[in-house]
């Protein structure tokens, strides 16, 4: 059948003037902050072998990929995620180079099938971080302030908020109540659709009335920090409360340099992808439709390439973004930065440190943040 060539197919779109020009505009402001922080450019190749994306994204997420064989009979894939591309590169590639690794990217994803009919796009693109090789409240720290930073750049400051969570406290929750596979992925979506009724209904037959009670909470808990003295009065066992405790130790950051109005911590914002090992986020901008970014922690993800080594790192989504901005009619300068030394900020106390490092930022300085003296 031939397809008409005055048409597109669906799920993608040209892009020109004003448009074209704010998203260029949006990529080289994001590019403009990793860059303060240190994150060396990286671009992943666009076609990769399947299955690095069904180890990466786990096996559900992977199948939305485009797939077709190579000319050997391997079956290839369109990227359709860029860190499984960054955590072979760090095992490989940069195996032998020091740690932390900071990486970014901006690079186009593509995806046979949406999660929603709203979300649908074949192509979009991605603008990241990763940061390799270091687990502590102050690497989660500083992938969140780079994030701050972004938004604070697209002028978005006082319009967004970073919701937290930690994928333990729902594994923790699923293993104490003896889960299969199965039942752990309906738990999970049921969590996601924040709806307590099933959820209590679900958990029925594995648990007494008054826990299938204390747990539906999970869906209703969201907030600042009382969200965890919350959490503590439901949840007993002792992976999802450790899980508590690491979230409750990077809000002492957060509170402490006087940014927590622009953070939540949302228990049943529960994640899709199966790289993730501990704190996650999502980012929310008003008047966006959905999520316009997204990130977290994935400590087990580098291994299926090499050694071990914990990573943390998020996106935000081109897309999203510009449609945003379009929509308020906002255009976007950006001032390339000329080249500069980067100016080494270690201090054992992390609120000093995190003050340091975006004071500097603030003045334009390019900063690295070293890790050694802060505790893990």
């Amino acid at each position: 059948m031939t397809e008409p060539l005055s048409k597109i197919p669906s799920g993608l779109r040209y892009y020109w003037g004003q448009e074209a020009s704010l998203r260029r505009a949006i990529e080289e402001a994001a590019m403009s902050v990793f860059d303060g922080w240190s994150y060396e450019e990286i671009t992943t190749p666009t076609i990769d072998y399947y299955s690095l994306f069904e180890r990466g994204m786990g096996a559900s997420e992977a199948e939305r990929a485009f797939r077709f064989t190579d000319a050997d009979g391997r079956l290839l894939a369109m990227r359709p995620d860029v860190t499984s591309g960054i955590a072979r590169a760090a095992a490989t590639l940069f195996a032998k180079r020091n740690r932390p690794l900071r990486l970014c990217y901006a690079a186009p994803v593509f995806r046979l099938k949406g999660q929603s009919h709203a979300e649908w796009r074949r192509e979009s693109v991605q603008i990241g971080c990763e940061l390799v090789g270091q687990n502590s409240p102050a690497a989660d720290m500083e992938v969140l302030a780079i994030a701050t930073e972004a938004l604070g750049r697209l002028s978005l400051d006082r319009d967004y908020v970073i919701t937290l969570n930690d994928v333990e406290v729902f594994n923790g929750v699923a293993e104490s109540l003896g889960f299969d596979s199965d039942s752990r992925d309906q738990l999970r979506q049921l969590v996601d659709g924040r709806n307590s009724a099933d959820l209590e209904q679900f958990l029925t037959s594995c648990a007494s009335r008054e826990e299938c009670r204390a747990f539906s909470q999970l869906v209703r808990l969201s907030g600042k920090h009382e969200t965890l003295d919350q959490a503590r009065r439901v949840i007993t066992n002792a992976r999802s409360r450790a899980a508590l405790d690491r979230l409750e130790s990077l809000w002492g950051i957060i509170e402490s340099l006087d940014v927590s109005d622009c953070f939540e911590i949302d228990l049943a914002d529960v994640s899709r992808l199966d790289y993730y090992t501990g704190l996650t986020f999502k980012i929310y901008v008003e008047g966006a439709g959905a999520g316009v970014g997204s990130g977290g922690r994935y400590d087990n993800l580098i291994a299926n390439f090499g050694k071990a080594e914990p990573a943390v790192g998020f996106m935000l989504d081109l897309d999203a973004l510009a449609g945003l901005l379009l929509s308020r009619n906002e255009g976007l300068t950006v001032t390339a930065q000329p080249e500069r030394q980067a100016h080494n900020v270690m201090n054992n106390d992390e609120t000093a440190l995190f003050r340091e490092a975006i004071e500097r930022r603030t003045q334009g300085e390019r900063v690295a943040i070293n890790f050694s003296q802060v505790m893990p």
